[in-house]
């Protein structure tokens, strides 16, 4: 199904129709309250509850009832959502296990491929989580245009992502997360991303972030400033802000074009999954009479082992490679620890051909030389694992010289017609291989001069005049002559081969 709303999904092609709409809860006369999605998707949510008010409970609500209609994004900073994967067969993507390039491309394949995921950053530190949603959710924010279908982005516990004031992070950590939760909230309607933001405080969440929503679902809260910034969003007076501290837990009052045109009051229904590891009620505690706690706490270990023991039992995340071509599948990751991938079959010639292909897809692609070199090689060691060849085949220095061959057409450097070329270069440095490649390149086909926007494009500038000094430098280091005839067209010749390139 290609279409870019959820009316697609009503055979009567009603924009309200039923099937686009969820239950959400009960009203006080016990009948259900309804979150339109489609016109959720337009207007985006915010929920704002105290922790215990039921925010999580919500949330897992709004995906299980909507996960049959909409393709979902949650990132989930407590691994709160993961058992989505079990039920309704979201992706998890495990965000300690991988770096901020994989992360991109997986968030570039996950549009592609329309693939409902889920975040989990529980395994890392507060900047790092921040650093790596911003990365995330950028990478789904600059997806193709014809890949802008709509998604629902869930993002709970937003004011760690979008903080209204510096904390313990550093300025630039805070200025990428805050301008991706910016982008989500503000420019992401037309790019098909509907941001759901759930938090416990709205005095510390961004109000250019939380001022987007047009739908609130606000539960219980203690503090003046939060009830009465809730109180202004549900369209209520300060006197009735009271009634806010009063809701018991998993009772929301509900207002926007998405759920109702006046405040209501709804009591959240039931769910189908939990969140792992949560305990809930009272337990007994350990029946340890006298000194007997005292006694097991200080006991050695008979092992000799650390007393923090490593998990033996956690399943190791699979590469980006297996993630994105789960995603691809559309397959949900298995719970069982992945086999890791076998060892490249590829014989020495075949693995040549692949990393000449890799090279050529790389240079081909626009604005390619103007990428640092380090991170065009992140992106190369990233493809090569992808295509099953062991990382480190071609180190940095290495690949450098190759990409600068690629960019001038010279994919295979092993093959016969580019020998005698490639044995020039041995006194060429690695900056200046590109536009000196291209230029010989030229004079072996006999084709006209490239001009000074071809030179300055693989040189990886904007600006003619540094390619006239290029042009200068090349010239006095004997590597090429520079001829102009009266018309003002350029040729150079190559020394070394005893060829010239056409007027151009």
């Amino acid at each position: 199904m290609r279409g870019r709303g959820l009316a697609a999904l009503c055979p009567h092609g009603k924009a309200h129709c039923v099937s686009a709409s969820i239950v959400i809860g009960t009203g006080p006369t016990g009948s259900p309250v309804r979150i339109d999605i489609e016109e959720l998707l337009a207007t985006r949510l915010l929920v704002q509850g105290n922790s215990g008010s039921g925010k999580s409970h919500l949330l897992r609500r709004l995906l299980e009832q909507s996960a049959q209609l909409v393709q979902q994004v949650v990132i989930d900073p407590e691994g709160d959502f993961v058992t989505l994967s079990d039920r309704f067969g979201h992706v998890v993507i495990d965000g300690a296990a991988y770096d901020p390039a994989e992360i991109a491309r997986i968030g570039a394949r996950i549009r592609s491929h329309r693939a409902s995921v889920v975040l989990a950053l529980d395994g890392l530190d507060l900047e790092a989580q921040m650093r790596c949603a911003a990365v995330f959710l950028g990478a789904l924010f600059d997806a193709p245009r014809d890949e802008w279908y709509p998604v629902l982005v869930v993002v709970d516990e937003a004011q760690m992502f979008a903080p209204a004031a510096a904390g313990d992070v550093s300025d630039d950590v805070r200025r990428l997360s805050l301008g991706a939760m910016t982008n989500l909230m503000c420019r992401g309607r037309k790019r098909g991303l509907a941001g759901v933001i759930a938090t416990q405080r709205l005095a510390k969440l961004a109000k250019n972030v939380a001022a987007e929503a047009s739908n609130f679902l606000m539960g219980r809260t203690f503090l003046d400033i939060d009830m009465a910034r809730a109180a202004d969003l549900l369209g209520m007076e300060r006197r009735q802000a009271e009634a806010i501290r009063d809701l018991e837990r998993g009772h929301f009052l509900g207002l926007g074009p998405a759920i109702a045109r006046r405040p209501v009051a709804v009591r959240i229904a039931d769910v189908e999954t939990r969140a792992r590891n949560v305990i809930q009620g009272l337990m007994p505690l350990p029946d340890m009479a006298g000194g007997a706690m005292e006694t097991l706490l200080h006991a050695p270990d008979p092992d000799d082992r650390p007393a923090r023991a490593l998990p033996l039992d956690e399943p190791e995340a699979p590469d980006a490679a297996a993630l994105i071509e789960r995603i691809a599948e559309g397959q949900p990751l298995a719970e069982t620890v992945e086999p890791k991938p076998e060892p490249s079959l590829f014989a020495a010639e075949e693995d040549a051909a692949t990393i000449a292909a890799i090279l050529g897809e790389m240079a081909a692609e626009p604005d390619c030389t103007f990428q640092a070199p380090a991170q065009l090689y992140q992106d190369f060691t990233v493809r090569c694992r992808m295509a099953r060849i062991a990382p480190g085949t071609i180190d940095l220095a290495a690949f450098r010289r190759r990409f600068a061959m690629a960019v001038a057409g010279i994919c295979d450097d092993a093959a016969p017609q580019w020998r005698h070329i490639i044995a020039l270069t041995g006194d060429v440095p690695d900056d200046l291989l590109a536009p000196f490649l291209v230029l010989a390149v030229a004079a072996d086909a006999g084709a006209a001069c490239p001009d000074d926007d071809r030179l300055a494009t693989v040189y990886g500038t904007r600006s003619p005049g540094r390619i006239r000094r290029l042009l200068d430098h090349l010239e006095r280091q004997g590597l090429i002559v520079v001829r102009t005839d009266y018309g003002g067209r350029r040729s150079v010749g190559i020394p070394a081969l005893g060829l010239l390139t056409q007027p151009g």
